[in-house]
């Protein structure tokens, strides 16, 4: 039987304060973020904005507890994966492979050789397809791919989205229906799907699919949460997590949430729609910034849907969608990340500043913003960009 590997990609994050500025550092050292047109000013710039940004950053991590419960959380979700595949007679050994923060992917390549693991499937735990999100992780599997020819011969099979997996949206109606039916008036209970956003850029000109696949699964969702409840209910989707000069995609977060509170909303039901792990833009960022401004606004009661973390129908899901990869045709890792090339949207040429094709957002909050103007902003900590560190 052959030994199989699944990947499980994520972004990662600080598990203590004192890993917020070498997790920034981390970040913003990486020329997949930001591209200069001197490499050797990199690491300056990375040193420069962690040192500004980590005070702010550390002020929302101590109002969760002090750090990202992402790693815990992942690494539990592996190890429920392992066990259930396992238990389908898959010799499956699971590993998970962070961007920013340990593990990193790099150890989680190292691990899979050393294991002598035979075939490998990549499994983002981000449901929809992004270039800042899922994107990314590919593409830095692909340039650790090309750096070592062990694990460039290893088969490996990609999963490059899940966002329309009937085990996914099953799992997320009945989290949903959990707080609809806690609601004072069931029946009218408003759901509120809030996704992170990203630059409409993205979208309009990259061809990134985010959004189509966002709005496409809140359409199942609602659809599996009427025949769960019996009764349909009104429901809105925003995104969060804005920042920068340029447009990012609409309805924001903050707008819907004020406008649902001067229309008196009685039971607002929030769902982190694109999160499947509790972490900062959940615990923080929608908990606490987001449940005041609505209580501010007017609405009367506001409950907010749990992460799937390891909701045992959720880990049920995901070991469908890696027996169905192994049986299915296989999608390489070329063609998980592939990308429209047909536009050219930011500089190419080296000595241009700013941002590429291939960049990223840090989780999708960064902008692709001209240099000057964020580090501008960065500097003084005017602006939207003082938002960076809560992530």
């Amino acid at each position: 039987m052959a030994r199989v590997g699944i990947l499980l990609l994520n972004l990662g994050g600080p598990e203590r304060i004192q890993d917020v500025g070498p997790f920034l550092y981390n970040l913003f050292a990486d020329p997949e973020i930001i591209r200069l047109p001197n490499p050797i000013l990199q690491k300056p710039l990375a040193w420069l904005i962690s040192t500004l940004r980590s005070s702010k950053s550390q002020e929302a991590y101590r109002s969760i507890g002090g750090g990202s419960p992402l790693r815990r959380i992942t690494e539990q979700q592996a190890r429920e994966l392992q066990s259930l595949l396992r238990q389908r007679g898959v010799d499956a050994t699971s590993y998970v492979a962070m961007r920013y923060w340990h593990p990193f992917t790099e150890s989680a390549v190292a691990d899979i050789k050393a294991d002598g693991i035979d075939e490998v499937v990549v499994l983002p735990l981000y449901p929809h397809f992004s270039i800042s999100t899922s994107g990314s992780s590919f593409r830095e599997l692909q340039r650790l791919r090309q750096m070592d020819e062990r694990f460039e011969a290893l088969p490996l099979r990609c999963i490059r989205s899940w966002y329309d997996h009937p085990g996914y949206v099953r799992s997320m109606a009945e989290l949903i229906a959990e707080q609809v039916r806690a609601s004072d008036d069931v029946e009218h209970a408003h759901i509120f799907f809030s996704a992170h956003g990203v630059p409409k850029s993205y979208v309009e000109e990259a061809g990134d699919p985010y959004q189509q696949e966002i709005e496409a699964c809140t359409a199942l969702i609602m659809a599996e949460l009427e025949a769960i409840v019996g009764h349909s209910n009104p429901h809105t989707l925003a995104y969060q997590s804005r920042v920068g000069p340029v447009e990012w995609l609409k309805p924001y977060t903050e707008e819907a949430l004020e406008e649902l509170g001067r229309a008196k909303t009685q039971d607002l039901v929030v769902v982190p729609i694109s999160f499947v792990s509790e972490h900062i833009e959940t615990l923080e960022e929608i908990d606490i910034e987001y449940r005041e401004l609505a209580t501010e606004s007017g609405v009367v009661n506001f409950r907010r849907v749990r992460a799937l973390d390891t909701y045992p129908p959720f880990i049920a899901g995901l070991a469908d969608l890696v027996v169905a990869s192994l049986e299915g045709p296989e999608v390489n890792l070329d063609q998980a990340a592939e990308l429209p090339t047909t536009v050219k949207l930011y500089p190419q040429e080296k000595w241009e500043w700013g941002w590429n094709n291939s960049s990223e957002v840090w989780n999708g909050r960064l902008a692709m913003v001209g240099f000057s103007a964020f580090l501008l902003e960065l500097i003084s900590g005017h602006g939207p960009l003082h938002a960076v560190g809560l992530l």
